[in-house]
């Protein structure tokens, strides 16, 4: 669906770059909000569940920052209504200094994501340091390595929330300890989970097989997105 036509408005909860080019090669307009919060606080023993935790847990923080703006002057586009649940909804209607037409309002699609790599059984988020990213792409030199991702896609209209979660498995020939110090000099790897990132042209001649989809191991599955996107209206 062409985004001049979509009957509905998006929230990318996400400051990744790799996940804002994915979300608009779909065919959206959105809007981008982050979450800020600090997800080292949150721990799941299994990655399955670490990710979707997180993916809530930023959905929350930014509800939370959308109803302290809620007495704030809004425009046309910003005239929605944001909450949790329904019966959430219902108690912050009353406190919005905006007329009935929230109620009608087109509904708006909040969409937050998380994702880890998994190696060896270990969790990897975002590198610590330049002494961590570098030894995790020595680790997947001739080895490999999984991600998993999650999406949450939550209807702010109606409180409606579905997610899910996705994994790939990706297999590397030996990477030169040149190109691991280029990475690390260059530094896209120490903002990204696991220090991964396939689609990267110093990396991506050393990625021998990726058992899954691409845009997924850049942190959003369009597949997936899609279908939690449709389920949410």
């Amino acid at each position: 669906m062409e985004a001049t036509t979509s009957p509905f408005k998006i929230v990318l909860g996400s400051s990744s770059i790799a996940r804002r080019k994915i979300l608009a090669e779909m065919g959206y307009e959105f809007t981008i909000m982050t979450a800020d919060i600090d997800e080292k606080c949150i721990r799941k023993e299994k990655p399955e569940d670490l990710v979707m935790a997180l993916a809530e847990a930023k959905a929350d923080a930014i509800l939370s920052k959308l109803q302290t703006i809620s007495n704030q002057e809004k425009d046309d586009e910003q005239k929605i209504l944001i909450a949790a649940d329904t019966s959430q909804a219902e108690a912050i209607l009353q406190r919005l200094p905006i007329g009935d037409n929230v109620k009608d309002a087109e509904p708006t699609l909040l969409v937050t994501c998380d994702q880890v790599v998994v190696y060896e059984g270990a969790v990897r988020e975002k590198p610590s340091s330049k002494e961590e990213a570098r030894q995790f792409l020595k680790d997947y030199s001739g080895s490999h390595a999984a991600t998993v991702g999650s999406v949450l896609v939550t209807n702010l209209k109606t409180g409606f929330r579905k997610g899910d979660w996705d994994r790939v498995e990706i297999y590397f020939h030996t990477i030169p300890d040149e190109t691991i110090e280029k990475l690390i000099e260059e530094g896209t790897v120490l903002y990204v989970a696991g220090g991964l990132i396939i689609e990267h042209p110093l990396i991506l001649p050393f990625v021998k097989q990726v058992v899954g989809t691409t845009d997924s191991v850049m942190g959003l599955p369009k597949a997936l997105t899609e279908k939690l996107i449709k389920e949410a209206l």
